[in-house]
């Protein structure tokens, strides 16, 4: 049996994340305070620091939950039904779908990097996006629909594309016209490497 006490600290986590990610997208990590955060989960700041230890803590967090959504969508894509071409090219447009969402944009995008360091941020990209875009290369290949390619080398070069996509996406001030221009040119890129026999 789990514990009402239990219960009632996972309870109050997920409302300071949920707080959080509100308030990071909306303000960016500099503009919010550990109180606006606590006032909006409706909790005590002590509280606060009962969960986290401080201001990056949360923020790594609510970098979490917004990155463990977008990571759980790709997933579920990529391990679902059709081949791996039709697979690449839906995990693709989610990603593309992900990188309009404001809270992906501010948080995963632009704050990431400098709030957690670039070597944090690429570690924890490296966990979710990275080894998605590896599996799906080498189901590619193995479905003889692109040549055989050195999977690590050709990984990073994907992931680095798909980074510089999403900054750009994030940065432009027509995120939507920029991401259908960009899914375009990729899926453009992907049909010239494709296998046609």
């Amino acid at each position: 049996m789990r514990s009402r006490r239990l219960d009632y600290s996972e309870s109050t986590r997920s409302a300071l994340v949920n707080s959080a990610v509100e308030r990071f997208t909306k303000r960016g990590y500099a503009g919010t305070s550990l109180d606006e955060v606590a006032k909006r989960a409706r909790v005590t700041k002590g509280a606060l620091y009962h969960h986290f230890s401080g201001k990056q803590a949360l923020f790594e967090a609510a970098f979490e939950k917004v990155e463990s959504r977008v990571f759980g969508r790709l997933e579920e894509i990529m391990g679902g039904s059709g081949t791996p071409w039709e697979r690449a090219l839906a995990g693709l447009r989610e990603f593309i779908s992900s990188c309009l969402d404001p809270a992906y944009q501010r948080i995963a995008i632009h704050e990431a990097p400098v709030v957690m360091g670039w070597e944090r941020w690429r570690e924890a990209e490296d966990r979710a996006s990275f080894g998605l875009i590896r599996s799906s290369l080498e189901d590619l290949i193995e479905a003889g629909e692109v040549d055989e390619v050195p999977v690590e080398i050709t990984a990073r070069l994907l992931f680095g594309a798909l980074h510089s996509a999403a900054t750009e996406i994030a940065s432009s001030p027509d995120p939507k016209k920029v991401g259908a221009q960009i899914e375009a040119v990729i899926v453009q890129l992907l049909h010239r490497v494709r296998r046609t026999a």
